[in-house]
Order: C-alpha cells, then sequence, then structure tokens
C-alpha cells in the first residue's frame, strides 16, 4: 500500500537538473532498475531452478536457470566455450567470447536448446527469434578467474582483498534486448507487470549471469581438484557482482530517448520532491538514513579509480561526507523538514558528487512514499512523437526559447562549441566522437547536439508570421522536422533535453554514460578515459536461494560495524 504524499515541495528545474556535469555525478537510488527488480522478485516470492547444468573440466557446456514469477517463468539459456586468451576482447566486435546467454520467454525444450546452440554463440551473426527477450555474452576476468578456480581446488578461499579490488569474476560486454537481431521487441512485453519498469528483462539476465559465474567457477574447482576443492564462501560469493565495460553507446541512447531519460529524471525529481516535503522525520526512519549513510561512506571509501577526472570527483565527495557527518552531529533530524534543511543546506555546502549522493540516500526511508514511481518510468506515449503541425510558428518559437534558451545565444561556428561530432566507426561498428576540424567526420554526423539544431530551426523560424501553421513552415524546411518534435516532446516531458552542449569541445562523454547508469543501478563508476567506463553490477546482492523481503533492497549498501 502506498502512503499518501506530503504536501508539495517544487520539483528542482530542468536548467538545474538536466546540466551534463550534474548529470555525471548522478548516483543509484530506491528507483534504480536493479533495485526494483529485486524488490519485486522478494515481494511476489519468485521462483527459481536449475534444471540443466551440463559442463566438462573446461566449463564449455550449458545451463539452463529459471525464474518463476506469478503468471510466467523466464529462462537464461547459457553457453559456456573454451576461449583462448588471445581472442579474448571486451570490444562490442569481438566474434567470441568465454560465454554467451538468451534470457528465453517460458521454458525452453530440448529442441529450442539445439536451434538456440547454434545462435547464441554467434551474438550478432546468429538470429533468435520473439522468444528471446535479450542476448548477452561475457568474458571471464583475466585477473582472477584461474586464481580463483586453482585456490578453491586446493581446498581454500580466495583473497578477499583481490576479490574486492576486481569486484567479478566475469564481466559483460553487451546486453541486447528490445528487438535486436530477431529479439522480442519491447512492446511485445510492456504490459506485463513485472516488465513495466525500464531494462527489466536486461537486469533479470544479468541477475541470472551472475548466478552462473559462482556456479560455473565452483564447478570448475571440483573438476581440478576433487575431494580437496571448495565452493566459494557464501559472503565471498555474495560481493561478487557482474562486470562491464560501457562505452559510447549509451551517449546516443540517451540524446535519442528523450521522452524515456525524462521519465526516469522525472521520477526521481518526484521523489525527492516527495521526501523533502516530509513535515517530521520518526525515529526509524532517521536511525535508517544515519545507517545508509555510514553504509554508503564505507562503500565510497572503497571506490578507486585511476582517472584523474574521477579521483578528483572521489577527493570532492569523500570531503563532502565529512562534511554532511559534521553537519549531522548537530543536527538530530527532528526538527520541520529535515531533509529539505539538508538539500537545502548540500546546494551551497557540497560538490555535485555530494548533493546527488545525499539526494539519493535521503530516498531510503521512505520506500511507501516513491517505490509506486517505478511503474511511471517507462516509456507508454506512443504519440509523443508525432509532430502537431497545427502548432503556430510563434507558439514554436516559444517552445525553443523555453527549453534550449541556452543554445540561442551560442556561435554554433565557433570551434569551441562545434569541435566534436558523433558518428558510428564502420570499421568498429561502434558511436564515437570525433575532432571536427581534425578528421573527415563532418559528412558521417550523427544527429546529436539538439541545441544546435533547435537554435537553426529557431533562425529558421524568425522570417515567418507568427500566426502561420508549423505544418507549412515544416513543407518548406523538413530539415528542422527533428528539431520541431523534440520541442514539442519537451513541452510536455520538461527533463527531455540535455540543456548543454553535446558537442562542445570540453563536453565529457563519461557524464552522458554515469547518467544511465546511475539509473540502472550501477556503482563504483571507473572511468579509463573521458568516453569509456567500467563498472560493477549486483555486487553485494543476494542470490536466489537468500533473497527475502529483508535483504532484496538495500544490499547496495555493505554492512558496516555498529
Amino acid at each position: 500500500m502506498t502512503a499518501a504524499p506530503p504536501p508539495a515541495v517544487a520539483l528542482r528545474p530542468p536548467d538545474r537538473v538536466m546540466r551534463l556535469a550534474r548529470l555525471g555525478s548522478l548516483h543509484q537510488c530506491r528507483l534504480s532498475f536493479m533495485r526494483i527488480l529485486t524488490r519485486r522478485m522478494a515481494r511476489e516470492g519468485w521462483r527459481f531452478a536449475r534444471p540443466v547444468f551440463d559442463f566438462d573440466t573446461r566449463g564449455v557446456g550449458h545451463a539452463v536457470y529459471t525464474a518463476q514469477t506469478p503468471d510466467r517463468t523466464y529462462s537464461l539459456v547459457a553457453f559456456g566455450h573454451d576461449l583462448p586468451p588471445e581472442m579474448r576482447s571486451d570490444r562490442v566486435i569481438a566474434t567470441a567470447w568465454d560465454a554467451t546467454f538468451t534470457l528465453f520467454d517460458g521454458v525452453p525444450a530440448p529442441a529450442d536448446i539445439e536451434r538456440l546452440s547454434g545462435n547464441v554463440p554467434r551474438q550478432e551473426a546468429g538470429r533468435v527469434d520473439e522468444r528471446s527477450l535479450s542476448l548477452s555474452r561475457a568474458n571471464r576476468s583475466a585477473r582472477l578467474w584461474d586464481r580463483v578456480v586453482s585456490t578453491l581446488a586446493d581446498g581454500r578461499q580466495p583473497d578477499a582483498g583481490q576479490i574486492a579490488e576486481v569486484g567479478y569474476l566475469m564481466r559483460t560486454t553487451a546486453v541486447y534486448g528490445s528487438g535486436k537481431f530477431g529479439a522480442a521487441d519491447y512492446d511485445t512485453i510492456a504490459d506485463r507487470p513485472e516488465m513495466r519498469a525500464p531494462f527489466q528483462a536486461e537486469m533479470l539476465s544479468v541477475y541470472l549471469t551472475r548466478v552462473y559465474q559462482r556456479d560455473l567457477v565452483n564447478h570448475m574447482a571440483r573438476a581440478r581438484g576433487g575431494h580437496r576443492a571448495v565452493p566459494l564462501e557464501p559472503g565471498i560469493a555474495r560481493q561478487l557482482g557482474i562486470g562491464n565495460s560501457t562505452g559510447l553507446g549509451l551517449g546516443p541512447f540517451i540524446v535519442n530517448h528523450p521522452l524515456l531519460f525524462n521519465n526516469w529524471i522525472a521520477a526521481r525529481e518526484e521523489a525527492i520532491a516527495r521526501v523533502r516535503a516530509v513535515d517530521r522525520a520518526a525515529a526509524a526512519e532517521i536511525a535508517l538514513f544515519r545507517n545508509v549513510l555510514a553504509r554508503s561512506s564505507a562503500l565510497v571509501a572503497r571506490w578507486r579509480s585511476a582517472h584523474p577526472i574521477q579521483q578528483a570527483r572521489l577527493a570532492d565527495l569523500r570531503a563532502d561526507l565529512a562534511a554532511l557527518a559534521e553537519r549531522l552531529n548537530g543536527d538530530d533530524l527532528t526538527g520541520p523538514r529535515p531533509w529539505n534543511r539538508l538539500v537545502e543546506w548540500s546546494e551551497a555546502a557540497l560538490s555535485l558528487e555530494g548533493q546527488e549522493l545525499l539526494a539519493s540516500l535521503i530516498l531510503e526511508p521512505y520506500g511507501a512514499l516513491v517505490d509506486d514511481l517505478a511503474d511511471r518510468m517507462g516509456d507508454t506515449d506512443p504519440d509523443a512523437f508525432r509532430i502537431d503541425g497545427s502548432m503556430t510558428v510563434s507558439r514554436a518559437r516559444a517552445l525553443i526559447e523555453d527549453t534550449y534558451g541556452w543554445a540561442l545565444n551560442l556561435d554554433w561556428d565557433a570551434p569551441e562549441h562545434c569541435a566534436r561530432a558523433w558518428y558510428v566507426s564502420a570499421e568498429k561498428l561502434e558511436p564515437r566522437v570525433g575532432e571536427r576540424f581534425e578528421e573527415p567526420i563532418a559528412d558521417y554526423e550523427l544527429p546529436l547536439a539538439p541545441g544546435r539544431d533547435a537554435a537553426a530551426a529557431h533562425a529558421a523560424l524568425a522570417d515567418w508570421r507568427d500566426d502561420a501553421p508549423l505544418a507549412e513552415f515544416l513543407l518548406r524546411h523538413p530539415e528542422h522536422r527533428f528539431a520541431i518534435r523534440r520541442a514539442q516532446i519537451a513541452a510536455r516531458a520538461p527533463y527531455a533535453e540535455i540543456r548543454d552542449n553535446t558537442i562542445a569541445a570540453d563536453m565529457l562523454p563519461i557524464d552522458l554514460l554515469r547518467a544511465k547508469l546511475a539509473f540502472f543501478g550501477a556503482t563504483q563508476f571507473d572511468p579509463r578515459s573521458d568516453r569509456w567506463v567500467r563498472i560493477c553490477m549486483y555486487g553485494g546482492a543476494p542470490y536466489p536461494e537468500e533473497l527475502n523481503a529483508g535483504n532484496a533492497d538495500l544490499w547496495v549498501y555493505p554492512e558496516v560495524a555498529p
């Protein structure tokens, strides 16, 4: 049962929220997609099984893991391969992997397994059908896999420090869904309650991949060590997540899905506003906040990055946490609107990293108040991309000025404002950001500069009479349909547009990646450049046999001594 929201506090305005630096400082929260899934699995009592697990001593074979919901069953079909080290690559264009997977709608029959075995290991080169909801692959950690297998085979547990340093035994290189390579389009499952929140099929696939990771390393240790072998101790296994290396493909996703991204941000902003409006915090709510703050501080203390940008942000964040602790020493949070006061203080006292971490943490005691927002985060408006041609030119100008005012006074011919261009590499088949004036890429540029395009549309509208219908303008200037459509979407979805220049010389692509990955629920972001980042997913989460209402949510924060 959802509690009635308290009196309103205004949502933070898009001009503040939708800046790249702030989006690049987001942290996971109660509305992150992994936590939405684990809460649902525990609440509904999903049942898990492993009906098939057939592997040789090298880890070659296949397995089936089933997740039974109240209404249907999903199955992760996993194929293990004997991949030579020289073929192991995290690049999207790789052609072989240590493991390949599909999330199957239902329970696969032997004929389905046979068909999938000829296609899933080939990934992009194969084809699945509408019974597959996702397609993915993973590689073993070069640093840890063989070391952990050997240690367990000798009857010993792996070094906890090494486990903490790496955080995973396998890392995914892609998790595809939504119609790719023959898989089911999202529209076919969008009306299912368990799939209504974004990326739930993909999150389930990764959750079950983590179980496969644990089971396979135990199997290979037994095969090598016989009676001397021991399985991973549950506490150590629980600390292992699934690694991921994510590049520039996430940047175009955010820009190309404005309504969906709006729904993510709007849900989080509504949750923050609801909690800020709480008039008095109960003792249990204050205690829970202080507990997750201590646990989050422990997580930040473990967070390491080799990249100077993230190192500087981490230094700021640790200073922020010290300042927050000092603030809380003099505030017992029992006064009126304690969370609103704390957020207002943070806006002047903390860096963007600290502000956004605090905004996430104040949600933790208020699941009954905010968790219902998860069902609003999907893209459920099929008419959003239809242009209203009856709108007047004057109204269209006003929409552009409201959303893209920041862009209208920029000189878009100045090199610093258009230094970058997004394109797809023909060799690597991946999105890239290049230097417009140093590389011959302008002819291949993707439409990923909404601010520049809106400014051009606004300039073209200047010579048209105010009451002219947009349809007339667009018949004459179809090149501006893209910008007009986005302006109309932003009018109904205020967080749809990034209020910054996505092709500027100082633009950091990792800010876009961080924003999306935070909503996934990733932690301990480790940029390897300004264009790709390593993360870990489900580290600390309970395994299916452990999952219950008591551990299904706050697993993201490490336990600390009282």
